[in-house]
């Protein structure tokens, strides 16, 4: 069970017991039918395949330990069956336990390598994706992250919040494409953002700052793929002690807002240039301002929640989804969205997937510095 706000992952499931005793129950059942069988049904000729089998789950040793049973067990039925002409198997038997034990060694070595790569990209993760769930005075937020690969701790998508004399301030976004590359444009947005959320006075002061931070940072790689590389990202303001919030949104999927009167999709009054292209087309931002009351739900995500697909093409109706959920709190809402996407698309989800999920609460009070304002 994933706790609250860790990553979660795609990753399948490890080799059950049965998996891996299965090169011992394969050379069980072809030694049984070569001492029960005639000669000439020559069952004995496959015992080569156990130690190959055993070398794709088992280490070194224990491969080498299968291939000397075999061995020993052709030895056996060459003397049972003198006319078997069981040496040409006993050479097949050595010749593909050493294989078997190098080919055992080298995924050894790739796992270890693979392990190494996981534990740097943990650590990304943790510098990226801030750790989550997070309380600042009556704001509660729970977060959402699915890496698209079985083998990734982080993708292009990325989230943050900070509590500012501002307010509680939010940012969710997508990097388009994937690899190193996006998870550095991830790093670069985030980091510029838990400077500028406490420096800037308006949402547009931010943004401009992570446009200034995504273009650096995009700098380095060819002018050929500068229009290739751009980001989306939603930012919101939640004031302490007001019943509403603004919305800055840079081609991002609009949030969804739950309240007892109904959903109402969050869309710009008008479009803001996504990061990274504001010198071309402008860096005029909009900002928008909506009701936010307590009990009220909001949901920020990417769009691999609503381009998730089932087997028969159709997307995830994330708005018709969420239309009818019950109250429930933050941790819920994403659980239960995690759960409904991976039955919905068969667990077959092929993009990275982020979510925010927040709620007012009225019973909380409001952090030391915003009192003091």
């Amino acid at each position: 069970m994933v706790k609250p706000g860790q990553l979660r992952l795609r990753s399948p499931h490890g080799p059950g017991p049965l998996v891996l005793l299965s090169p011992v129950i394969l050379t069980v059942v072809i030694a049984g039918l070569a001492y029960s069988t005639p000669p000439d049904m020559a069952f004995s000729r496959i015992l080569p395949a156990a130690p190959a089998l055993a070398a794709a789950m088992w280490p070194v040793l224990p491969t080498v330990l299968l291939g000397t049973v075999c061995f020993l067990l052709m030895i056996g039925l060459s003397l049972v069956f003198p006319g078997l002409g069981a040496w040409y198997t006993v050479a097949g038997i050595v010749a593909v336990t050493v294989a078997a034990a190098y080919g055992s060694h080298v995924r050894l070595q790739r796992e270890q390598a693979l392990f190494q790569v996981r534990l740097v990209a943990d650590a990304a993760q943790k510098v990226v994706l801030s750790p989550m769930p997070r309380r600042f005075g009556g704001v509660e937020i729970e977060a959402l992250y699915l890496a698209a690969a079985a083998e990734a701790r982080i993708g292009g998508d990325f989230y943050e919040a900070v509590s500012t004399q501002y307010g509680v301030r939010l940012l969710i976004g997508d990097v388009r494409g994937k690899g190193l590359a996006a998870v550095g444009t991830a790093a670069a947005v985030v980091n510029s953002f838990r400077e500028a959320a406490h420096d800037e006075p308006d949402l547009g002061g931010v943004a401009r700052r992570l446009e200034a931070s995504s273009t650096r940072y995009n700098a380095s790689f060819p002018p050929d793929d500068l229009m290739e590389r751009f980001t989306t990202a939603v930012l919101v303001e939640i004031p302490y002690g007001e019943s509403r919030i603004r919305i800055l949104n840079c081609g991002h999927p609009p949030p969804l807002l739950l309240s007892p009167g109904g959903l109402r999709v969050l869309n710009p009054s008008s479009p803001s240039p996504l990061l990274n292209l504001a010198d071309l087309i402008g860096d005029c931002y909009s900002i928008d301002t909506f009701d936010f009351t307590a009990d009220d739900q909001l949901l920020l995500y990417t769009d691999g929640v609503t381009e998730a697909r089932d087997r028969t093409g159709a997307f995830f109706p994330l708005a018709d989804w969420m239309s009818h959920r019950p109250p429930a709190q933050p941790r819920e809402l994403l659980d239960g969205l995690h759960r409904d996407l991976l039955r919905f698309s068969n667990g077959g989800l092929d993009d990275d997937i982020a979510a925010l999920a927040v709620c007012l609460r009225t019973d909380r009070p409001a952090p030391e510095h915003d009192k003091a304002r």
